[in-house]
């Protein structure tokens, strides 16, 4: 793990790449330009470490060729821990269906700058203490704050009224589409919840859209996942009216 000088408004960001030099090069320079960095040799130490909570990423930047576990498969895995913003890193081009389950791509050589512009609106996460513990975050309150900052207090309830009132359009659709077999349809209602979702901070509803997104051709997980949006936007609709009570 390398950590100096360390700004903490920056996203944490887990390295997962075989190549040595490749590896201690990135950290490097990602460290000196203030990230918090830990590094892995490959998906199974990476999951590993997810797993045993060594680190909690906002950023994970993934090697498109590494051994073993890898590919689509892995960010699937990632995708099941939560991980909601990975970042492909290769030499050459990667294929168009790596590129599709991915949030972005660096081609190497790449600097700290070039992972900034990528990242756009990136919000870093944070302590989950108000929102039970280890219990999924409902709403990413670093958003919230900056909406009520620029926004007036009707104008952010209005977005995430609608917010709410989408997810429930979703969540039709997607029993159609699950029902009729539709994994194409499911794959894109996914990336609609993942992206809309996303941009409101409505983090637990934005994993699930990525899960249904990456596993749109199993059915029968995306019907587990159906379900785990239904409770999803529950909570975003009970923030809604604790936050903001008509």
């Amino acid at each position: 793990m390398l950590g100096i000088g360390e700004r903490h408004e920056l996203p944490t960001i887990l390295l997962i790449d075989d190549d040595l030099v490749s590896r201690e090069v990135i950290a490097t320079v990602l460290t000196l330009h203030g990230h918090l960095v830990h590094t892995a040799e490959d998906g199974n130490e990476a999951l590993q470490m997810l797993k045993q909570s060594v680190v909690t990423p906002g950023v994970v930047l993934l090697d498109t060729q590494l051994p073993g576990l890898s590919g689509r498969e892995l960010i699937e895995e990632l995708r099941m821990l939560g991980l909601d913003e990975i970042i492909l890193i290769s030499g050459s081009t990667p294929s168009d269906e790596l590129v599709d389950v991915a949030d972005g791509f660096l081609l190497k050589p790449f600097g700290p700058e070039d992972l900034a512009k990528l990242l756009g609106q990136h919000k870093p996460k944070i302590d989950q203490e108000s929102n039970g513990g280890s219990e999924e975050m409902v709403v990413n309150p670093t958003t919230l704050a900056q909406f009520r900052q620029l926004m007036t207090e009707g104008t952010v309830r209005e977005i995430y009224a609608a917010v709410v009132s989408d997810l429930h359009k979703r969540q039709e659709a997607l029993e159609q589409a699950i029902g009729a077999g539709d994994s194409d349809e499911v794959r894109r209602i996914g990336h609609a919840i993942k992206g809309g979702c996303g941009m409101a901070g409505a983090m637990q509803a934005a994993r699930i859209g990525a899960l249904l997104e990456s596993k749109s051709d199993q059915l029968d997980n995306c019907a587990a996942a159906l379900k785990e949006l239904y409770t999803a936007t529950q909570r975003v609709e009970r923030m809604l009216e604790k936050e903001f009570p008509a």
